[in-house]
């Protein structure tokens, strides 16, 4: 039988790669980072087990194509989500590390 506390990663974890496969490509700009955090934020809210969620999209990578815009890539999410099942929760990240956008378990509690 599987935990609450497996069952809480297992949601991070789908939650997480679900965000990155479904926007990576957006068209992006600086102006518009905010709106698209916003937007992932209360998009993945919405869904079952997830208590919050932070996303923050590093803007210094948002290099303007010639017609003013850039596309969203993993290197630019900065994410921390925090699941829950029963009474266990599982916070975990989505972020840069080494050139390639890891997602990791950051605690279980």
């Amino acid at each position: 039988m599987t935990s609450d506390r497996e069952k809480a990663v297992f949601e991070a974890g789908i939650k997480l790669g679900a965000l990155y496969h479904q926007w990576v490509g957006t068209p992006i700009s600086r102006q518009s980072a905010a709106s698209v955090e916003a937007a992932i934020e209360k998009a993945v809210i919405l869904q079952p087990f997830v208590e919050e969620i932070t996303v923050k999209l590093d803007r210094t990578l948002m290099a303007e194509n010639r017609f003013g815009y850039s596309e969203l890539s993993g290197l630019m999410f900065n994410v921390e989500i925090v699941t829950r099942v029963g009474f266990s929760y599982c916070r975990a990240r989505l972020a840069p590390e080494k050139g390639y956008p890891f997602m990791s378990v950051v605690e279980c509690f």
